[in-house]
């Protein structure tokens, strides 16, 4: 018992709280909160997305390996210590503080899942991510279906038609470097037309096999990132913006960036020197990932500007494009299949086995394309309604405060960006 008081002790000592305003109590307070994710991440291998923070924050936690009921009890601590400080005057300290205590909540809520605790999906998400996704009936995507089953008329099922359609739109593997680099290229310049970003910026990419995932963006600080895109499946002529957009601009990389060049470095907020993946910035950050693709290409813009760049580098016919990129609206209504059966799926209603049914049949994926989601659902849980309802609700804070100009949604989106916004606020 000495080493978990001698821990609460520090802890309760860092985030001392003031009966005014004063930012050092919030600093110690953001300092506590960092080496407790960072102890979660002993613990939790996928806890820690990001770190770029004092190196000796980590070495310590290594070094000491608090136990989960030390963290649990540290987080509780800080929560309260949160909770009791009166919010400041200003607006974006307030956000910050408001920011710290939900995160806070959400590691207390992991802390409690690996201990043991049973949660329905919807009480998960809301405890960790501060959102809880829509509920659809198989009617709801059976309607959308139909729609789908008149533009590819035939006798065998639905899935299996859609699948050999997109055969003609698989990017070949000896393009695909070539096709990602142009894709990239493609979506810097758009978001360079609207958006600063930190001098020397950048990031690399890897192909890799054998993950649950199709794209991965590692932050590594001093606004670098290490973007992985899995080759096991075959990835489509869309994939390419998908990717570049989601994990590169503006998304991933250009969201880590300007919370460490506005937050971090200017503000000195050291809580934004630490990503923990299960907490409510992950559904800010791949809601804005996705959403950063309508940002980039409005409208039919996409589907032109990859006909005239993208399919003569990967040596593709174009003339069936149109028909491709209706299609692709109508199968990405289906999103939230997903949702449904990691939610049917992580509540016991359904087995492993009938998951892969359920998305073969409502989300149209190829069995493989079924179990490499499944697996996702095993080791992500209720992360998955980060990019469908996260997508969502960017695109309602954005468009309700930007109205349809473009400038000013791009000027909305990167304020948002570079801010210590909750799900929840998205809302207001």
């Amino acid at each position: 018992m000495k080493r978990t008081h001698t821990f609460l002790f520090a802890l309760l000592f860092a985030c001392a709280s003031s009966s005014s305003y004063d930012p050092k109590p919030m600093n110690r307070a953001a300092e506590s909160y960092v080496k407790l994710v960072l102890a979660m991440g002993e613990h939790d291998p996928d806890y820690v997305d990001a770190y770029y923070g004092p190196p000796e924050w980590r070495a310590s936690m290594r070094e000491k390996k608090p136990s989960l009921a030390e963290i649990h009890h540290g987080a509780t601590a800080l929560r309260d210590e949160l909770t009791a400080m009166e919010p400041p005057h200003d607006a974006m300290a307030r956000l910050r503080l408001q920011y710290l205590t939900r995160q806070t909540e959400a590691l207390i809520a992991r802390v409690e899942i690996l201990e043991g605790k049973k949660l329905k999906f919807d009480e998960e998400s809301k405890a960790l991510y501060d959102a809880v996704a829509p509920h659809n009936s198989e009617e709801y995507f059976e309607g959308l279906l139909r729609d789908l089953d008149r533009e590819l008329p035939g006798k065998a099922s639905l899935a299996t038609r859609l699948d050999e359609f997109k055969k003609d739109f698989v990017i070949p593997k000896n393009k695909l470097d070539e096709v990602f680099k142009a894709a990239i290229d493609g979506c810097r310049s758009r978001t360079l037309q609207h958006m600063t970003l930190p001098p020397g910026e950048s990031f690399t990419v890897e192909y890799v096999t054998n993950k649950s995932w199709s794209g991965y963006n590692w932050y590594q600080g001093h606004y670098k990132s290490l973007i992985q895109v899995n080759t096991d499946l075959p990835i489509y002529i869309d994939r390419a913006i998908d990717l570049a957009c989601h994990e590169g601009y503006p998304g991933h990389h250009v969201y880590n960036s300007l919370l460490e060049k506005n937050l971090v470095r200017d503000r000195g907020w050291q809580e934004f020197s630490v990503y923990p993946l299960f907490s409510p910035q992950s559904l800010i950050a791949e809601g804005s990932a996705n959403y950063g693709i309508d940002i980039a290409f409005p409208g039919n813009e996409r589907a032109e500007w990859e006909k005239a760049h993208l399919f003569p580098i990967a040596g593709l016919d174009a003339s069936k494009a149109e028909k491709y990129y209706r299609i692709q609206e109508l199968v990405n209504k289906l999103g939230y299949a997903g949702n449904e059966a990691a939610r049917r799926y992580l509540n016991g209603e359904i087995t492993a086995d009938e998951a892969v049914k359920w998305l073969e049949k409502y989300a149209l994926s190829t069995a493989a394309r079924a179990r490499q989601r499944v697996k996702f659902f095993d080791q992500y849980r209720s992360y998955v309604i980060n990019y469908n309802l996260g997508k969502d609700l960017v695109q309602h804070y954005v468009e309700r405060h930007a109205g349809s100009s473009p400038a000013k949604r791009w000027r909305v989106f990167g304020e948002l960006l570079a801010s210590p916004r909750l799900p929840s606020d998205l809302l207001k």
